[in-house]
C-alpha cells in the first residue's frame, strides 16, 4: 500500500483522528473548545458522566466521488472521540453546548459552594 500511495498510506490508514482542545476556565465556568470544521452537527455527540466530559462524532472527508489518484491529504476525517476530565466541581445540570463556525463550545457552570452559617 505505501508504494501505491507513497506518503500519503500512513494518512489513509488512521481510523480516528484527534481534534484540537482548549480548556479555559473563567470565573464562573470552564470553557471546553474543540475545533471541529467540517464536522456536521447530527454527527456529533457531548456527554458527561461524573467528571469526564466525551465529545464523539465522525467527519466526512466530504471529497468528490471519482477520484482517480490522491495528490495531497492532509484533512483528518472519519471517526473522532475526546475524553477531558474537568477537575474543577461544575453543575451537571448546567452544561451548555454550541457549534459554530466550525468550533464546538461546551460550558461547564461551576458549582456554587454551600454556605454554612455556624452560631457561636
Amino acid at each position: 500500500m505505501a508504494r501505491l500511495f507513497g506518503e500519503f498510506a500512513d494518512a489513509l490508514g488512521h481510523e480516528s483522528w484527534r481534534p484540537a482542545v482548549d480548556v479555559y476556565e473563567t470565573e464562573k465556568a470552564v470553557v471546553v473548545q474543540v475545533e471541529l470544521a467540517g464536522v456536521r452537527r447530527e454527527d456529533l455527540k457531548v456527554s458527561v458522566d461524573g467528571d469526564r466530559l466525551r465529545i464523539r462524532g465522525v467527519r466526512d472527508p466530504g471529497r468528490d466521488e471519482g477520484i482517480e489518484r490522491l495528490h495531497q491529504v492532509e484533512i483528518e476525517s472519519g471517526p473522532f472521540e475526546r475524553v477531558l476530565e474537568i477537575p474543577i466541581p461544575f453543575d451537571h445540570d448546567q452544561v451548555s453546548a454550541r457549534i459554530e463556525d466550525g468550533f464546538l463550545r461546551v460550558v461547564l457552570r461551576k458549582q456554587v459552594p454551600s454556605r454554612i452559617q455556624v452560631e457561636g
